[in-house]
């Protein structure tokens, strides 16, 4: 790989006479060059021709020297780039002084100059800054939790100030007494290594490393980051995972993932641009070991120069967008992601990774460093995740040049062939560092400035308390477990809208597809729950192959268990009961929508529909009715008598809700229930309250309606299924009884391939791609 040279030369370059570039020859008059009829015969000896021509002769022998190289060159590789690659390595690949660090003997350095002496937080965001404070670095200080650090550098304001952020100016960086400022230049954003120094010295566990121009999403860095790892704040879920089972695949293209196919990110190969198809499966991996956190950002991505200049339209700003329910995505061992210094989340036992090469140009030194801590997070068992959008960059800024870039495009791919292959026989993650470092700098992917800059690096880690992680095994040399059926998981992602060459694209031309592109965003994180009561062998997988297009994920219930099509058990006389175990396994599902296998989804008709609400049909007198007690059968009286014993235990806010809904004591409340929604903030109600009925006999149809009227008043519920077709017995001719303008349909039996057949081609009046199916 090249390596780019700085034009500043920075405090600590090589400084030395430059070579001359002017030709030593001294010029000769006209009358000294140009014959006339008059000058004498040329002596015709060869000796002394070739005496008198021997710079010619040298020059003309040079010139096809250098032609015949550069042919054999291009014969061998096909292109130019191995005559770049021979160039970087003849130029970089040298023997650099391998440092001797005396790990045991390495003296602490404390804060002993600034006046956060004293100060310690968790959870740090460091940003460079170069200007005044941006309203995105406003907005970054108001986040609550996080204690935000501003770098400066020669660049930045002499009276920059910010309330709630501390600064650290380059004359208080020189006063730190860490080793690595030796090594950094003055106008380089690359001047916050010394800030993830300063970040740890003062308790950091976690470390966001952004930049000053971007927005984080609703203002949570939690919303899709998994901040913590373990304890009670942790996501304990599973992640999909990129598949290992092409042994060959050394990096992907996250941005597939999240729904943008002709974008990429700055640091992939370009080679491996063309790659837009989606994965043919994924496997899981148990989240814990998420050690660098990888965001999308919306707006302007992070794209290379390549992608900005050919794919920029006029001076119009980019604004790209990212599925923001696409799940996150795990990368296993052998395979690689590019990494960037503006919406990423080290946590503690990466935070080795931090550091930024500086001998790199400026826009490879972050991806380089990505590369380079991915593979040595295999040797701790961790791994890197990415996450949907964060945060929101604004396209201000102007395009940086291709040159810029070189060090990641000339050679890149053969710095991912090479950490892929790396072995290392050391016993200590700091000794693997480093030599890693060396090895990289023999290989001309940096110069020997970032070996010495490595060991300046890992002695401040320890000098500031950090305790290095243990090594684990690596699997990486051993066979590859065989990926069974059961442990493939599948994940379809959107084809959002995108540029390129100058044109928005719609994912097709037809408008079809940007209905379902639509759908799917608006009911992507939504859980929908089945009851199916009839034969499951005949209809779940067509039930899946109908709601799955558009929701989160289907699951499916019935009275009987069936493990090769993935139907739970359940009784559908307490479904209820079931609701708080599927709420546990998706909890970061924004709703969850119950439905009964006898009544019809118009998906089409919700989007109007508020998703924070509570959805039931409690205006559609056939499905939701007050049943007067007196005079009914004894189950009535029994179901009234629970009723009121769940209502006495009820919290204070669930017993006021219900007893205003629910004025008389005499009437009992049933509701069918085909059909219901609980969005995410009413979940806790919703738990509370089935705990409450414990294993006290309370039917769903009466537990339903008397959950709704706790957890909130019915004037609030949405109103969209109140328009729904609802009839006690199903008329002679379903095809006359179904209507594609309503929000759903009961009732409508599906129990074979032809019946739901038959139930597509009428959907198809809504969403005409249905009749793909059939």
């Amino acid at each position: 790989m090249l390596v780019q040279d700085r034009e500043d030369g920075g405090p600590n370059s090589p400084k030395g006479p430059k070579p001359s570039r002017e030709r030593s020859s001294i010029p000769l008059s006209v009358s000294s060059r140009a014959p006339t009829r008059f000058t004498g015969a040329k002596n015709l000896d060869f000796s002394t021709w070739v005496s008198e021509n021997i710079y010619k002769i040298l020059t003309i022998f040079l010139l096809i020297s250098t032609i015949a190289i550069f042919f054999y060159l291009r014969s061998a590789a096909g292109d130019t780039t191995t005559l770049l690659c021979l160039q970087s390595t003849q130029t970089h690949s040298i023997r650099p002084e391998f440092p001797k660090i005396n790990w045991n003997n390495i003296p602490a350095i404390s804060d002993k100059s600034t006046p956060y002496a004293n100060f310690r937080s968790e959870k740090w965001i460091v940003v460079s800054v170069s200007d005044y404070p941006s309203d995105s670095l406003r907005k970054l200080g108001r986040i609550k939790g996080w204690q935000v650090l501003a770098i400066g550098n020669s660049r930045t304001p002499k009276d920059w100030s910010l309330k709630g952020t501390i600064f650290l100016s380059l004359e208080m960086q020189a006063k730190l007494g860490f080793r690595v400022v030796d090594y950094l230049p003055y106008d380089s954003y690359v001047r916050k290594t010394v800030g993830y120094l300063f970040a740890i010295q003062h308790g950091a566990k976690k470390i966001l490393d952004v930049d000053d121009r971007g927005d984080v999403i609703d203002d949570d860095i939690g919303k899709h980051f998994d901040v913590e790892l373990i304890g009670e704040g942790a996501r304990q879920e599973v992640i999909l995972q990129y598949s290992h089972d092409n042994p060959n695949r050394t990096v992907v293209n996250p941005y597939i993932h999240f729904g943008q196919r002709s974008v990429w990110p700055r640091g992939l190969p370009l080679e491996n641009v063309g790659e837009i198809g989606h994965e043919e499966f994924y496997t899981e991996i148990f989240g814990g070991r998420q050690f660098i956190q990888q965001g999308i950002s919306n707006g302007l991505p992070d794209v290379d120069s390549v992608f900005y200049f050919t794919r920029k339209s006029g001076l119009e700003a980019f604004d790209i967008r990212f599925d923001e329910h696409a799940p996150k995505v795990a990368l296993p061992q052998g395979m690689m992601v590019p990494i960037n210094s503006f919406n990423t989340i080290f946590h503690s036992s990466a935070f080795w990774g931090l550091m930024l090469p500086v001998s790199v140009s400026t826009m490879a030194s972050d991806v380089l460093r990505g590369y380079w801590a991915q593979r040595l997070l295999w040797e701790i068992g961790g791994y890197v995740v990415v996450y949907p959008p964060t945060i929101h960059r604004h396209d201000r800024i102007e395009g940086y040049p291709f040159s810029e870039e070189k060090d990641l495009h000339v050679n890149v791919g053969r710095l991912l062939k090479f950490l892929v292959a790396w072995r290392s026989g050391k016993h200590r993650l700091f000794e693997k560092i480093l030599e890693l470092s060396y090895a990289m700098a023999e290989e001309g992917f940096w110069t020997e400035r970032d070996v010495k800059f490595t060991a300046a690096w890992l002695q401040d880690l320890l000098a500031v308390g950090y305790m290095q992680p243990r090594l684990m095994s690596l699997e990486l040399d051993r066979p590859r477990a065989s990926i069974g059926h059961g442990d493939r998981k599948e994940f379809v992602p959107q084809k959002l809208p995108s540029i390129h060459l100058g044109v928005e694209e719609i994912g097709t031309v037809n408008y079809e597809i940007a209905n379902l592109i639509k759908w799917r965003k608006n009911f992507g994180n939504v859980v929908l729950i089945i009851f199916c009561s009839g034969p499951v062998e005949r209809t779940a997988l067509e039930w899946r192959l109908l709601y799955g297009r558009i929701f989160k994920t289907v699951i499916i219930l019935s009275d009987e268990k069936n493990v090769d099509l993935a139907v739970e058990k359940g009784n559908v006389d307490y479904i209820y009961r079931y609701a708080p175990k599927l709420f546990d396994r998706y909890t970061s599902a924004e709703g969850f929508l119950f439905l009964h296998d006898d009544t019809i989804l118009n998906y089409w008709n919700l989007l109007q529909a508020d998703k924070s609400k509570l959805w039931i049909a409690n205006k559609v007198s056939k499905s939701w009715h007050a049943v007067p007690v007196a005079g009914k059968s004894d189950w009535f009286a029994k179901q009234a008598d629970v009723v009121k014993k769940v209502v006495a235990t009820m919290p204070v806010h669930l017993q006021v809700n219900y007893k205003e809904s629910m004025k008389s004591d005499d009437t009992l409340t049933i509701c069918s229930s085909e059909i219901f929604y609980v969005p995410r903030r009413f979940v806790s109600d919703f738990v509370d309250l089935v705990n409450l009925v414990g294993n006290l006999d309370m039917h769903h149809k009466v537990a339903v309606p008397v959950f709704f009227t706790a957890m909130d008043s019915p004037q609030n519920f949405d109103s969209v299924l109140n328009s729904m077709i609802y009839k006690t017995k199903p008329p002679g001719n379903l095809t006359t009884f179904y209507s594609a303008e309503a929000p759903a349909i009961h009732p409508w039996k599906v129990s074979s391939e032809q019946e739901f057949i038959k139930l597509i081609r009428v959907m198809a009046a809504g969403d005409p791609l249905l009749m793909e199916l059939v």
